[in-house]
């Protein structure tokens, strides 16, 4: 039934139109019920559930099937997406259960850890862990501890992508990864040094000062503030060009759900990192494409600051492709230079990311480079080789 995604057969969007519209109307809060029944029956349903795969949404959009009963939906559509539905609840189980054993192992070794995205936000912003789709779990760890976090985890089984030598000599990577050899289960450490899209260091402390804690099945996790949360998960958007339609989701179910919001608090806690612009970028693609309802206050300021604006409409262009048609090398410099604003802000912010080395700088398999200049010199190569395509 499924025909093989690829770069080309994604490269004529306009092929796609029906199939994207369908997709953004069943992932939306208020489904239009009429809309969904003039478009059904025109639909290429493999098509469909290829870009609801692709896009990270397949929950949501079983969700809104099962909701509008069907509405003629082929018998064998219906068999393929309740197959990878079941898939992600079983995964979702998985990681759920792995996440509570890891919160104990760090709790008896005092290590403070903050969950974020994943399971914790699944539930925050659909009232479901398995209507979110991720495959792994993401956590805030303060830089201290990661030496300490790294042991624990490879004492129980995980394997460190980065070497305690990398810790040692003060390498920061762009994320701290685990994985297992038995099971496909990921754990991505993060904090204030390794999340490098933040405009301004993230302020590490502060998270775990406002931290709440979230119902997740029978325990309650530790998580950041929902402002937190939210102006986290815009910069993470942003930082993938919003090239997902779960990200963008993610964003309006929150704010839908989630009536507790202070919105002053989520303006400073943006502002603190300088990423007013990037929450309002995604505030406004939630609006737009999902037509998520904001508070007046709040969408006025969203209408009125044009730097979120051009993101927005940035995004727009390469949003239905889910990433197979990615911006190219200037492309992707114009978009982080808009992300900060003003041109010398923006440009400094571009550099920063350009000669800030991670490990696909520093190591080559089991070696990790003890030459911080080189390592220096050798991102702007790496990336302007990985992103640079023909038209730019």
């Amino acid at each position: 039934m499924v025909e093989a995604l690829t770069p080309a057969s994604l490269a004529d969007i306009a092929g796609f139109e029906r199939e994207w519209a369908a997709l953004v109307e069943c992932v939306s809060q208020a489904h239009d019920v009429g809309r969904l029944q003039k478009l059904f029956p025109v639909l290429d349903w493999s098509r469909l559930l290829l870009l609801a795969e692709e896009h990270g949404v397949v929950g949501q959009l079983s969700a809104c099937l099962n909701q509008c009963g069907g509405l003629g939906v082929p018998r064998e559509f219906q068999q393929a997406i309740l197959e990878r539905q079941r898939a992600q609840n079983l995964l979702t189980l998985c990681l759920t259960a792995e996440l509570f054993r890891i919160l104990e192992l760090f709790a008896a070794k005092d290590i403070s850890v903050l969950v974020i995205k994943g399971p914790v936000l699944a539930v925050q912003a659909y009232g479901d862990p398995a209507m979110r789709s991720y495959g792994d779990l993401d956590l805030l760890v303060r830089q201290c501890d990661i030496r300490r976090a790294t042991e624990s985890l490879i004492a129980s089984g995980y394997r460190g992508a980065v070497p305690l030598e990398a810790i040692d000599a003060g390498k920061i990577p762009g994320q701290y990864l685990f994985s297992r050899t038995d099971s496909n289960l990921l754990v991505e450490l993060h904090n204030n040094l390794t999340l490098r899209y933040f405009p301004r260091p993230l302020p590490l402390e502060d998270f775990f000062q406002r931290q709440i804690r979230v119902r997740l099945d029978a325990h309650e996790v530790p998580a950041p503030s929902l402002e937190d949360e939210l102006v986290l998960i815009c910069i993470h958007g942003a930082k993938h060009f919003w090239e997902r339609l779960s990200w963008i989701a993610d964003v309006a179910g929150l704010v839908s759900r989630q009536a507790r919001i202070n919105w002053e608090r989520a303006i400073a806690c943006a502002k603190t990192v300088e990423a007013e612009h990037l929450l309002y970028t995604g505030l406004g693609l939630a609006a737009k494409v999902l037509g998520t309802t904001l508070p007046e206050p709040i969408s006025a300021r969203v209408r009125h600051d044009t730097i979120a604006e051009n993101l927005a409409t940035r995004a727009l262009r390469w949003l239905p492709a889910a990433g197979h048609l990615p911006p190219g090398l200037l492309q992707r410099a114009a978009f982080r230079m808009c992300m900060r604003g003003g041109v010398f802000a923006g440009a400094s912010y571009l550099l920063r990311l350009s000669f800030s080395p991670t490990e696909e700088d520093w190591q080559a398999g089991d070696k990790v480079s003890n030459n911080r200049f080189l390592d220096v010199l050798r991102r702007p190569f790496r990336l302007a080789q990985k992103y640079r395509r023909p038209r730019d």
